[in-house]
């Protein structure tokens, strides 16, 4: 007899659409199988599907027996992770991004909780496509890089004495909190459709198109002296979390690699190319 609790679902065969399909849940050089297992259980109980391994610890994590045993029925999602080597990889394509972290950071965007962080999830995958919630290693969490590679930071206030949630459970709460907010937006935006006032969003940058534009803000603060690449403290950190919380569009991303441009072309040092 099966003591395992089943999500409760009007449609056995529910199908997979809007956010469900649009949201990469991203584990970060992840160390034990049977919590990718376990990740992957629990996004399919809520619905979801995509699953992306940044340089898990273990080779052939997908098909490792414990991988498999705690997947316990979701190995359709286990076997279809993807893995690759680096986070701006997992992030590639992506217009909006969530860093799940235990602990403060001095640098990166202001930290939510879940539930307000989903209500913007939900906001960018409606108007824009693919958005990734980012989770860290078990041991070490996320390093401060890959913070500042997403678009916004949440932590789960669990039990200040004692807040250790395993990673399949953080990964739970996430997707049930995702869900609750698609689900939602749906009902919203089938309302506002049958009434003509759908909103059309302007296109927002993707994660690869931001990054290359740090490389050439980067370059021209260079080229006029202002950043030191010897002693370059914490300016393009904070200079990251700035353009975070603006939730960049592609636009707005041409017009700042045009000044960029414009400040080599002006100093004779013209990276354009390597900013690419």
């Amino acid at each position: 007899m099966h003591s395992d609790l089943h999500a409760a679902s009007g449609d056995a065969h529910e199908p997979l659409r809007g956010g469900f399909t649009s949201t990469r849940f991203v584990l970060v050089e992840p160390s034990h199988p049977g919590n990718i297992g376990a990740a992957a259980r629990a996004l399919k109980t809520m619905g979801f599907s995509r699953l992306v391994l940044v340089a898990p610890r273990m080779p052939q994590a997908q098909s490792d027996p414990d991988a498999v045993a705690m997947a316990s029925g979701a190995d359709d999602v286990l076997a279809g992770a993807h893995v690759v080597p680096t986070l701006a990889d997992a992030l590639a394509g992506t217009r909006w991004s969530l860093a799940m972290t235990s602990r403060t950071r001095e640098y990166g965007p202001p930290p939510g909780t879940p539930r307000e962080a989903v209500q913007d999830a939900a906001r960018q995958v409606g108007a824009h496509g693919d958005i990734a919630i980012v989770f860290g290693n078990e041991r070490t969490g996320l390093s401060n890089d890959d913070v500042e590679r997403c678009s916004a930071l949440a932590h789960i206030p669990a039990n200040p004495a004692y807040s250790s949630l395993n990673l399949a459970q953080a990964v739970q709460v996430l997707a049930y909190e995702l869900r609750l907010a698609y689900l939602a937006a749906g009902e919203a935006g089938a309302a506002l459709s049958a009434a003509g006032a759908v909103p059309a969003g302007s296109p927002l940058a993707t994660s690869d198109d931001i990054e290359r534009m740090y490389v050439h803000l980067e370059n021209a603060l260079i080229a006029l002296g202002f950043l030191d690449p010897a002693n370059p403290k914490k300016l393009m950190s904070r200079l990251r979390r700035l353009f975070a919380r603006s939730g960049l569009e592609r636009e707005e991303v041409n017009i700042v690699r045009g000044i960029a441009k414009n400040i080599l072309q002006i100093k004779g040092r013209d990276r354009d190319d390597e900013a690419r």
